[in-house]
């Protein structure tokens, strides 16, 4: 409670080197993040070789190099895997990673263990991958970039069926719809799930944000929901929180000019660590919705509000009159509501210049 799930997404931004990722590891600890997360493939189970490239992948990588080609260099082989959780384990810090294809789901849970799953927005329309998922029984984060409220809805029956159901159950369109429909199905997308909104550009548009749609994700599936940031900056992100997201993730790098797909849409640390520093801030400023004075402004309440007093010098049994009446400070006195009750009262004392003034 009050404290929003921070995750470097270090991605594909190791560019296949081990000793980069452990620095990115490094970095994010140090900058007080609580989860740093990779991502699990198998190239050849993800691509076919005519698969093409992003505008912004052409832009930051060889353009003369396939999709293919530039994803096959960024695998991670079990044993880097074991590397980097190693590392976060001495870092204290969480390692995640979203897994891409099935036999990348059985190596992060079955060998890992990772406490909790990430469904890539590219993955959103990915049926047989998601029901493995939800088969796990791990808590997922569910990302909704480029899709409609309908996209999202149908994935969260799959994940439905998928918690709920054994392996003797046959999967069909009309099993999720039963189960997302019934209240154990409900019940445990709730207890499970959590939406990140999302726009799927890199960098994504200022004006393309919509972070408004976080709030119709909370309320159309009373989830809990979170945001997945590619944006330029820490603007969003830092407002996001304040909307009521749960999970922020925010991509890192060591520099933004490296090559590769994803670092230029990154933060570098100094910067990723200043939006950790404004979460925890904007956190620390919530606090509840109940309108009440702080702790702090009660010792501040008399010095900043007035009283009714003496504008003058007014005699034992003179009328009280807007000509000896004011209004000034500090507030220890009578509230200044209660002015217009002393006009036409007689003094019941002489009163000095600036003298609070009592009934």
């Amino acid at each position: 409670m009050g404290h929003t799930f921070i995750i470097a997404e270090a991605g594909v931004n190791h560019n296949g080197s081990i000793q980069l990722g452990k620095e990115l590891i490094e970095g994010a600890a140090k900058a007080g993040a609580d989860a740093i997360k990779f991502q699990t493939f198998i190239t050849d189970l993800c691509l076919t070789e005519t698969a093409v490239k992003a505008d912004y992948q052409i832009k930051s990588t060889d353009p003369d190099e396939s999709q293919f080609e530039m994803v096959k260099k960024l695998e991670l082989s079990p044993k880097m895997h074991e590397e980097l959780i190693e590392h976060c384990n001495k870092n204290n810090i969480l390692f995640l990673s979203t897994p891409f294809d099935e036999p990348s789901v059985d190596l992060l849970v079955n060998k890992f263990n990772v406490p909790l799953l990430k469904i890539a927005s590219g993955e959103i329309t990915n049926a047989p991958l998601l029901l493995k998922m939800a088969r796990t029984g791990k808590p997922i984060l569910l990302s909704t970039g480029a899709s409609s409220i309908a996209d999202v809805e149908k994935a969260l029956g799959v994940l439905a069926f998928g918690y709920q159901s054994t392996h003797m159950q046959t999967p069909s369109i009309e099993a999720f719809e039963r189960a997302y429909s019934s209240e154990e199905g409900q019940k445990l997308l709730q207890e499970n799930v959590t939406l990140l909104h999302c726009t799927s550009e890199y960098p994504a548009p200022f004006d393309e944000v919509n972070l408004n749609a976080m709030k119709t994700l909370q309320r159309t599936f009373s989830l809990p929901v979170g945001y997945s940031d590619h944006t330029k900056g820490i603007a969003i992100p830092i407002a996001a929180v304040a909307m009521g997201a749960v999970v922020i993730e925010k991509h890192i790098t060591l520099d933004c000019n490296l090559p590769g797909p994803d670092h230029r849409a990154s933060l570098e640390l100094d910067e990723f660590s200043e939006m950790v520093s404004s979460i925890r801030q904007v956190e620390a400023s919530l606090g509840q919705s109940l309108k009440i004075p702080s702790y702090s402004e009660l010792k501040n309440k008399p010095v900043i509000r007035k009283s009714i007093v003496a504008s003058r010098q007014i005699n034992k049994g003179e009328t009280f009159s807007s000509e000896n009446l004011t209004i000034k400070r500090p507030g220890d006195g009578v509230s200044p509501f209660y002015y217009w009750e002393y006009l036409g009262k007689k003094a019941n004392k002489t009163y000095q210049k600036n003298e609070r003034v009592f009934l």
